[in-house]
C-alpha cells in the first residue's frame, strides 16, 4: 500500500452468488477509482452450523428467518469464479481482495496470491485462524468491530507470534451494525488504537452516507473500507446498507480531495496564495498630507492596501520618526 489512502470497495456478498454480477461489481469499483475491490470467500458448512441464526439486520433486510446456513449457501462463489475475478481485476487495474472465513478459503486465497489479508471482525478471537494468516508473513488489515482494546492486543500478539511483522499490519476501527448508528461510531477510538499499538489505522465504515469515512481520513486514516452495491433494492443481507455506484464514486473523489487538502502540516503560504499577498496585505501610508520635517504619528499615518510598502508590523519603528520629504494622502511612507 502507498502513502495515499487505500480505498477498499467492499463488494462482500452483494453479488448474490452470481459470478456475472460479481464481475459488474469489479467494473463499478474500478470506474469509481477505488484501489481494491473486496469479496468474501467461504465454504458454508465450514463457516456455520445449521443451527446458527441470522443477525437481526439480516432478518430485517431479507424478510425471512431462515438460518445463516441457508442464507450463506446461496452466496458462495466457486474457486473458478474467484480465478475469473482475479483475472478481471488485473484487466481493470484494480486489486482483488477477499476475506477468508475458513481454512479451505484461506488456502484458496493463498493459492491465488490474494494480499493484503483482510481479517474480519468476527475472526479476531479465532486463535487458529489468526495464527494461520500470520504464518504467511504478508500484509494484513485487521478489522476490530465488537472488540475491546485488550482483544485487539491479543489478536496482534497471535499474528506476530505466528510470523506477521508489525509494520505490515494495519488496524481498522469498525462498528459492527448495519447500518451503524452515528452515535455508536466512536471514531476517535480509531486514532487511539493507532497510537496505542503504533500501527497504521483506518476505518471499516458501516454507517449510512459518506461523511464518517471522510471524517476518518481527516483524522489520519490510511485505509477506508465501504460496502457498495449495484442496487440498494436488490435482495440480500447487505444491499440496503451499501453505497450505490454514484455514491461510491463520490466517496472516492471526496477522500482524494481531503487527503490532498491535508498537506504536510507545515504552516506557510501556498503557491496560489503568494500572488495575493500584495493585494490583501497593507502598507503604512499617509492618512493626510504630511510636510517634510513633520513628526510621524497616529494622527498622520494609517495602514491601507496594497502591501507594496512598509508593513504595518513595523509601525512602532516608524512612529516618532521625522518625514524626510512631503507625502501626499495615501502615499506609501518611505525613507
Amino acid at each position: 500500500m502507498s502513502d495515499s489512502v487505500f480505498i477498499i470497495a467492499e463488494a462482500g456478498v452483494n453479488h448474490n452468488g452470481d459470478p456475472d454480477l460479481a464481475i459488474r461489481l469489479v467494473d463499478c469499483a474500478a470506474d469509481a477509482g477505488a484501489d481494491a475491490v473486496k469479496f468474501q470467500t467461504f465454504v458454508t458448512d465450514k463457516l456455520v452450523t445449521r443451527a446458527a441464526k441470522q443477525a437481526e439486520y439480516q432478518t430485517a433486510n431479507l424478510g425471512t428467518s431462515e438460518g445463516q446456513f441457508e442464507m450463506l449457501r446461496k452466496l458462495e462463489l466457486s474457486p473458478q469464479a474467484h480465478h475469473s475475478l482475479v483475472e478481471h481485476c488485473a484487466r481493470r487495474g484494480i486489486k482483488f481482495m477477499s476475506t477468508a472465513f475458513d481454512d479451505p478459503s484461506i488456502e484458496l486465497l493463498h493459492g491465488i496470491g490474494c494480499t493484503p489479508w483482510k481479517i474480519p471482525s468476527g475472526e479476531i478471537t479465532n486463535l487458529p485462524y489468526l495464527r494461520k494468516i500470520g504464518s504467511f508473513g504478508q500484509n494484513i488489515i485487521l478489522s476490530t468491530g465488537m472488540a475491546t482494546l485488550g482483544e485487539v492486543e491479543s489478536a496482534l500478539a497471535a499474528l506476530e507470534g505466528a510470523g506477521a511483522l508489525r509494520d505490515r499490519i494495519a488496524v481498522l476501527h469498525c462498528t459492527t451494525e448495519y447500518p451503524a448508528p452515528f452515535e455508536e461510531v466512536n471514531l476517535r477510538a480509531m486514532v487511539s488504537m493507532g497510537k496505542t499499538f503504533g500501527l497504521r489505522f483506518g476505518y471499516s465504515d458501516h454507517t449510512a452516507g459518506l461523511e464518517v469515512s471522510i471524517a476518518a481520513v481527516a483524522l489520519g486514516a490510511s485505509v477506508i473500507e465501504k460496502h457498495f452495491t449495484m442496487g440498494k433494492e436488490m435482495p440480500g443481507p447487505d444491499h440496503t446498507a451499501s453505497l450505490d455506484p454514484k455514491e461510491l464514486a463520490d466517496l472516492v473523489r471526496a477522500i482524494r480531495h481531503v487527503e490532498s487538502a491535508l498537506g504536510d502540516g507545515i504552516k506557510r503560504p501556498g503557491v496560489g496564495e503568494r500572488k495575493n499577498i500584495v493585494c490583501v496585505r497593507k502598507s503604512i501610508v499617509a492618512a493626510r498630507p504630511i510636510k517634510a520635517g513633520e513628526r510621524l504619528s497616529f494622527d498622520n499615518l494609517t495602514a491601507k492596501r496594497p502591501g507594496t510598502g512598509i508593513s504595518p508590523m513595523q509601525w512602532d519603528g516608524i512612529v516618532g520618526k521625522t518625514a524626510a520629504r512631503d507625502f501626499g494622502i495615501d502615499e506609501e511612507i518611505a525613507f
